[in-house]
């Protein structure tokens, strides 16, 4: 009887420094607005917050689904289901080459007024945490223990990159409200 590889993605074998440095190759990292390095966390965590079992590849398309009160990213296009599986799509997913992720909400989503509620909700709590935080570079996730490990990994390497980005706009070791006032409306 054949046993069953119980690590089929080896991902014991592939030490995390190694899986950091090969998410973040090739990073280009530019000054951002704090307006922007604040979107492009609260986007990456909650897109990194979904459950995902592959390596994300910079610049490819992925969706987002919610089953329940979860949510999946995929490969997988909504027209590629045979039958539906998921109770929603949230929308198109890219993870960019500073390892920020956008998401274009899909036509439903974005007039789904308890799912923009809840939005809205989460926002307010990344705000007051990046407000509660000593520094802005404070505030980052180096390393979210209950991440998966391609979520735990690909939040470090945009901790890494967001924190680069604040290091080259001056306000890395800011607080929020210091950040707010000293950075102008846009580079």
């Amino acid at each position: 009887m054949k046993q069953k590889n119980p690590n089929p993605q080896g991902k014991g074998l592939v030490p995390v420094l190694a899986a950091l440095g090969n998410a973040s190759s090739g990073v280009r990292i530019v000054p951002k607005h704090l307006e922007q390095m604040t979107a492009d966390l609260f986007t990456s965590m909650f897109v990194l917050e979904s459950r995902f079992s592959f390596k994300p590849v910079r610049g490819r398309k992925y969706w987002l689904y919610r089953y329940g009160e979860r949510f999946q990213l995929s490969p997988v296009f909504p027209q590629q289901w045979s039958v539906p599986t998921f109770d929603q799509v949230i929308g198109c997913c890219e993870l960019h080459d500073d390892l920020a992720w956008t998401l274009e909400l899909s036509a439903e989503t974005a007039q789904d007024a308890a799912f923009l509620a809840y939005i809205r909700t989460r926002r307010a709590t990344l705000e007051q945490a990046l407000q509660a935080s000593p520094t802005l570079e404070a505030a980052l996730p180096v390393y979210v223990a209950s991440l998966p490990f391609y979520q735990r990994v690909f939040a470090s390497a945009l901790a890494s990159s967001l924190g680069k980005s604040m290091q080259l706009s001056g306000i890395a070791q800011l607080n929020y409200q210091q950040a707010f006032k000293a950075l102008p409306a846009s580079f």
